[in-house]
């Protein structure tokens, strides 16, 4: 007799902490994770950018080289490079390995948002919040950018980069997706400032966060609003937004100090995590895992599934 195959668990929600990181470089602007999830990046108000090892609370290296708050911050596909931008309004091309500035982009005209490599790391794509995107490329001595797309009439607050798509988010209330395969501009009205933006895993969807403390879940291709997701307070600070790693959840940051997480189908609040006493300024989820990590004040916290059982055990 063949016993039943075993139902596959349900998605499991990272709300067991693992770690608090108090990363020493004034408030965490942003907390990233690297291509494969076995690092983070933390930016600093300090002018600082950190990369570590998250769940062993170790710090790797430290990069210094803005000249004001580091806000975003990004790794390529092979772990070998960095791209940042800050209040100074400059983008900085690092190399990982020997901490040294490669390059600094300079031509925005106000703080840089946001910042992205492409898949091959050949060019970084930063938004300002002087109301465009650059394209800078990488291996070339030129100072100015290869491409600069202006349609925004606000600040972009949120950039992401696909394989031949770039989806942003601005101040206007605006979502625009650049199909680059095609030449064409895409562009969905929100109508309040968006915080951020980003794709779903499958690539069928995008994540909208706004200052009205609403998330929007629209088809690519048509524009389709699929789902709302409310319950958190998002309407004075530029606050992430993702899906968790299957795509399953809606993940956003709040303004109450909490972590919300809702059922992606159902628009169901599954889980109100809380955090600490103030703004989560800022989340990154694995991409393989149920493995968050937050930000709050001048930490990091580091979140896994209640099974989770760390080597060596715990803390």
């Amino acid at each position: 007799m063949a016993f039943p195959e075993p139902k596959p668990r349900g998605p499991e929600l990272p709300q067991k902490r693992l770690k608090t990181l108090d990363c020493g470089q004034g408030a965490v602007r942003a907390v990233r994770f690297n291509v494969d999830g076995n690092y983070c990046l933390t930016c600093g108000s300090d002018k600082t950018l950190k990369l570590w090892n998250p769940l062993r609370g170790t710090l790797l290296r430290t990069y210094s080289g803005h000249g004001y708050e580091v806000l975003d911050a990004a790794g390529s596909f092979d772990n070998s490079s960095l791209c940042s931008g800050g209040g100074d309004k400059a983008v900085v091309l690092w190399d990982v390995a020997s901490g040294q500035v490669v390059r600094k982009f300079r031509g925005h005209a106000g703080k840089v948002n946001t910042v992205q490599f492409n898949e091959e790391a050949t060019v970084i794509l930063s938004g300002s919040i002087d109301s465009s995107i650059r394209c800078w490329d990488c291996r070339s001595r030129r100072s100015e950018p290869v491409q600069k797309l202006d349609e925004a009439k606000d600040g972009v607050s949120s950039v992401k980069v696909s394989d031949h798509e770039v989806l942003a988010g601005s101040v206007d209330g605006r979502v625009r997706r650049y199909d680059l395969r095609m030449g064409q501009l895409f562009s969905d009205y929100v109508g309040s400032p968006i915080t951020c933006t980003c794709f779903s895993r499958d690539g069928q969807c995008t994540l909208v966060s706004s200052l009205d403390s609403t998330l929007r879940l629209l088809d690519k291709d048509t524009g389709e609003l699929l789902g709302e997701y409310t319950g958190h307070k998002n309407q004075e600070y530029k606050l992430d937004c993702c899906l968790s790693e299957r795509d399953t959840h809606v993940v956003s940051c709040s303004e109450d100090g909490k972590v919300f997480f809702w059922d992606l189908v159902e628009g169901a609040l599954a889980l109100a995590l809380p955090v600490g006493s103030s703004v989560v300024q800022s989340l990154a989820y694995h991409p393989t895992e149920p493995c968050l990590l937050t930000a709050m004040g001048g930490s990091i916290q580091c979140w896994r599934e209640e099974a989770y059982e760390a080597e060596g055990g715990t803390g």
